[in-house]
């Protein structure tokens, strides 16, 4: 008999329906989101199921790859697409999100979602500390001038140049102006110092790994793209095999437009934005620095600057992200590098 498994994931608990090949309920159960439990319970009621799923979500890449090592076909779906199937339930609860999920195993009407591999999310991580580092500080700053203002005191801005004070400089200077801005920079001057640190030593170590692998440095030819743009591309897409074309790239990190077309009605809207945040973020600024500060002549410059003429600074800086993550994932796929020509030669 074929048994097909929908798992409702909560962070303690899971809900379980095994239905068979006709659609007949023959478990039902919840079990804690141990994947021993879950391993134990489908080899009692469902042995060599032929699929077991569940949603994407915030346990979805342990949980599978717990499951994996447990022998189970487990397969993680877009929990967007999931939502529109079970949505047409009038009462919703764990163990009926359960049975829809068993049904869409059944079916195979489901969107299978990439699990990452280990080594991918760790960078991920050093990328994501980062992030993190930055905006504490910046957040810092903001409450620092908004405070500072109040007294009628402007902080100039921060250089990283030894022509001008830094930002620890003028906050010190500022103390002497009132005891309780005073107390405010003997708690926040090292706190910053800290941040600043962190963040230069987090800096340090994605270079040092950008420059051990041989593909983000073959990335890092493309103009405008840095070891931080080259790490997390390859940690968001993991597998350049994923994409058939390259243009799916565009794509699947939320830069192509959004479409509407219904029988007369057809009109493209803003992109989607439906992919990895971070990444179309990473790949925004690298086509700003590309635009704005890249004077080497290539075909790639000359396009964005033409596009920027015609469509304005935000149009041209979001075709030209999307442009860079093709770019990129054809540099991946075919072990080549980006090649600077001149505009004559273009």
């Amino acid at each position: 008999m074929s048994y097909y498994v929908g798992l409702d994931v909560s962070v303690k608990t899971v809900s379980i329906c095994v239905v068979n090949a006709e659609g007949a309920i023959i478990a039902r159960g919840e079990t804690s989101s141990d994947p021993d439990q879950i391993a134990s319970f489908l080899n009692k009621h469902a042995p060599d199921p032929e699929r077991v799923i569940h949603e994407s979500g915030i346990l979805a890449i342990w949980l599978t790859r717990e499951l994996e090592k447990r022998g189970l076909p487990i397969i993680c779906i877009d929990a967007r697409l999931a939502h529109k199937a079970l949505s047409g339930r009038i009462n919703k609860s764990d163990p009926g999100d359960a049975e829809g999920l068993a049904h869409l195993a059944r079916t195979g009407w489901f969107s299978k979602v990439h699990i990452r591999s280990e080594a991918s999310e760790r960078v991920r991580v050093l990328i994501g500390t980062r992030e993190r580092l930055i905006r504490m500080r910046k957040d810092l700053e903001g409450h620092v001038r908004g405070v500072l203002k109040v007294f009628g005191i402007c902080m100039g801005a921060v250089r990283r140049t030894k022509l001008r004070q830094g930002f620890r400089d003028q906050l010190a200077d500022a103390a002497a102006t009132d005891p309780a801005i005073g107390v405010m920079v003997e708690m926040f001057n090292p706190i910053h110092k800290a941040l600043c640190a962190a963040t230069d030593a987090m800096d340090e170590e994605l270079k040092d790994i950008a420059r051990e692998s041989d593909l983000a440095r073959r990335l890092m030819t493309a103009p405008g793209v840095g070891p931080v743009v080259a790490l997390s591309f390859i940690a968001t897409l993991d597998d350049a095999a994923r994409f058939k074309r390259s243009k799916d790239v565009g794509a699947f990190l939320g830069l192509t437009p959004r479409r509407h077309q219904s029988g007369e009605m057809d009109w493209s809207g803003c992109i989607s934005k439906c992919g990895d945040r971070d990444l179309r973020r990473l790949l925004y600024s690298a086509a700003t620095t590309l635009i704005t500060q890249v004077r080497k002549p290539s075909p790639l410059l000359t396009w964005a600057k033409r596009l920027q003429d015609r469509k304005g600074f935000k149009k041209a800086a979001v075709a030209t992200s999307r442009k860079l993550a093709v770019i990129l994932h054809c540099i991946w796929r075919d072990g080549t590098v980006f090649e600077t020509r001149t505009e004559a030669e273009a």
